[in-house]
């Protein structure tokens, strides 16, 4: 967080309320969204996006597990979220760790249904064994807005997930063993369409804004986090902050965070079609830039 004078905050309300914020942006307006997938080699599936100065980087690790009791004939996601002391001195030491769990409760939320991602997809043997994903989230920087963030970086990494065939192969004696193809073009992609992104309203005076600064957090006294589908179905909300909303400032933000979710589904899946089209001819930047 950043400390602001009253000027300096009557100043970014001011803007707000003109629907011309202190970067040129509109109210409804995404910085600059910059996407990268497959940029950690030892994993099943990765991504880096950068969002204004806010960095992070998304892995996904497929490890063999047993099924839920619960849920016998599906796999399941497990998330770690670690918040590093270079994005920001207020994480140093013990520091990162509230919030860690909050974005990691967060992204528990939105992934435990049947209607996110095909579960079913993950089993390999009811009740016996299933593919575990394994979610690292790592944040780099942070500038502001970081759950939208995570939420099209794990987005991104789900999709650029490959995850290897499995083949069971039974014994004269009726003993079960597994193969697995070592071809990295034989393997099973997960079905992303109805993966939510979330978007964070923040509330500055008597208007919402998308894709928050630091600056214009530190003036907002409430902000809705809404998961929406790239259908515009609402999938999972929550307030964040010391402020209140009144129901119809809450029903104004869900539309709006309905309306750019859209936009923000169409635009990410365009650039990851885009980018896997160029195949092995892609530049790959990784940390170099």
């Amino acid at each position: 967080s950043v400390v602001l004078s009253e000027a300096e905050k009557i100043y970014v309300l001011h803007g707000v309320q003109d629907d011309l914020r202190t970067d040129g942006r509109g109210c409804e307006d995404y910085r600059c969204i910059e996407v990268e997938t497959d940029v950690v080699s030892n994993t099943t599936g990765s991504a880096r996006v950068k969002i204004g100065h806010t960095d992070v980087l998304v892995g996904v690790k497929a490890e063999m597990g047993t099924p839920k009791l619960e849920r016998a004939g599906e796999g399941y996601l497990e998330f770690f979220v670690d918040c590093s002391a270079n994005a920001t001195p207020e994480f140093e030491g013990r520091g990162g760790e509230e919030l860690g769990a909050e974005i990691a409760f967060m992204l528990y939320k939105i992934f435990d249904n049947r209607s996110s991602i095909d579960l079913e997809s993950l089993c390999i043997q009811e009740r016996e064994h299933c593919w575990v994903l394994y979610v690292d989230v790592l944040l780099l920087e942070c500038g502001g807005n970081l759950f939208d963030t995570i939420s099209v970086a794990v987005k991104a990494a789900l999709f650029n997930a490959r995850i290897p065939k499995v083949r069971i192969l039974e014994d004269d004696e009726g003993g079960k063993d597994f193969e697995l193809s070592d071809d990295p073009y034989d393997c099973v992609r997960l079905n992303v369409v109805n993966v939510p992104c979330i978007v964070t309203l923040s509330r500055i005076g008597h208007r919402h804004v998308v894709d928050a600064t630091l600056q214009e957090e530190a003036c907002s006294v409430a902000s809705l986090l809404i998961a929406v589908t790239s259908k515009g179905i609402l999938t999972c909300m929550r307030k964040i902050g010391k402020g209140s909303l009144d129901p119809e400032s809450i029903f104004e933000m869900i539309e709006t965070g309905k309306r750019v979710a859209k936009s923000l589904h169409t635009s990410l899946q365009s650039a990851l079609n885009q980018e896997e089209s160029l195949g092995k001819k892609r530049q790959k930047i990784g940390f170099l830039r």
